[in-house]
């Protein structure tokens, strides 16, 4: 059956929730919105009982084969923190191998989180971080950032893509073109990251070509280049970023999805409905809001008007939903993550504290020999 328009712009939007449980709005704008898919935060989730009924209820709600996404980096933004265990920061794992020589460990790492994402009923997480670890960013980035070069990046990213892959978590390389540049937070105002594109082609947006064929979805984010042919638009909503040089220079052929749309990155320099309008018709596969269901509804509003509208709009709108439903249907296709019995739950736990104490030992160790 072809998908109408109403359905195929709900099925381009990624969404938050409030809490722990639906609540009885959230039922009724997910049954109109039909998204494809949910995002979880540290709000929503209590336990692996609770979040997965949670996201069983809520994807219910949803297009068929849904994304359950978590931003599950380890270090800073570490959403299973609470509810299972701490894991340590793509710098600290990255560091730890270059110190030693340890190979292994970002790998391992990935693996740890695609069993924990899985335990609690996601299918995909939202991570690694690709930015450069450079001395601009540190304030912002802190520890996301494994390492200060594009080589150390593509080496930890690879392994770490390898150890999701192995476990049918699907990952997210982020955030396009980079903010390893940038010195303003994007979830408050829209950083103006002064690289030239070549030094951008050489730098940050290596580890995009080189991992070009091993990244399932890829975040562009709300930063501006000006000086690049970009110019002072984001590249969240910039056809030169995601066609030009994501989609026909860097030759990316995998899912392209927003940052967070209710960042001040983007809502500070354009209205939320020009800038969902602008991000699909730029090339963007699917747009993320976070958090409000104004902002959420509203996005839905405009892009059906804008479809209503304009009938080039409108095909644009029905081609990209049937592309994504196909992509969904492929990477979801083993259906939801079965749940741990508790003894399983209780092993995984033991097995990332001793990766951690792994981690610190090879920390520990290199720090001996230099002294």
């Amino acid at each position: 059956m072809k998908t109408n328009l109403r359905q195929a712009v709900g099925s381009l939007l990624v969404v938050g929730l409030e809490g722990t449980k639906l609540t009885g709005l959230e039922r009724a704008w997910l049954k109109l919105v039909r998204p494809a898919g949910v995002i979880l935060f540290r709000r929503n989730i209590e336990d692996a009982r609770q979040t997965r009924a949670l996201l069983a209820e809520a994807t219910s709600l949803c297009a068929p084969n849904s994304f359950r996404c978590v931003d599950m980096e380890g270090g800073t933004v570490d959403r299973l923190r609470d509810a299972l265990t701490a894991m340590h920061s793509a710098q600290a794992v990255a560091e730890a191998e270059r110190r030693t020589g340890k190979t292994g460990l970002a790998r391992r790492q990935g693996e740890l989180i695609a069993q924990g994402v899985k335990a609690f009923g996601f299918n995909t997480t939202l991570a690694p971080v690709l930015d450069l670890a450079l001395p601009e960013s540190a304030q912002v980035m802190g520890t996301r950032s494994a390492a200060a070069t594009a080589e150390g990046m593509v080496d930890y990213a690879r392994d770490f893509l390898a150890g999701l892959a192995a476990h049918k978590v699907v990952g997210c390389g982020k955030h396009f073109p980079g903010l390893g540049g940038g010195t303003l937070d994007s979830h408050l105002e829209t950083p103006a990251i002064r690289r030239g594109m070549r030094e951008l082609w050489r730098e940050d947006l290596a580890p995009y070509r080189e991992l070009r064929d091993e990244l399932p979805m890829v975040m562009v984010n709300h930063a501006a280049y000006p000086e690049t042919a970009g110019k002072n638009h984001p590249a969240s909503t910039s056809a030169y970023w995601i066609q030009t040089v994501l989609r026909k220079r860097i030759g990316y052929r995998g899912i392209i999805f927003s940052d967070d749309m209710e960042m001040g990155g983007i809502l500070r320099f354009m209205p939320l409905e020009e800038a969902v309008v602008a991000a699909v018709r730029a090339g963007m596969d699917l747009v993320e809001i976070c958090h409000s269901p104004d902002l959420i509804l509203r996005a839905f509003e405009a892009l059906l008007a804008e479809g209503e509208r304009s009938a080039a709009f409108s095909r644009l709108i029905l081609e990209r939903a049937e592309q994504m439903a196909r992509r969904r249907a492929k990477l979801f296709a083993s259906g939801v993550p079965r749940a741990l019995t508790p003894r399983q739950f209780a092993a995984l736990r033991e097995r990332i504290l001793s990766f951690r104490e792994t981690v610190m030992k090879a920390q520990s160790g290199a720090e001996a020999q230099t002294t």
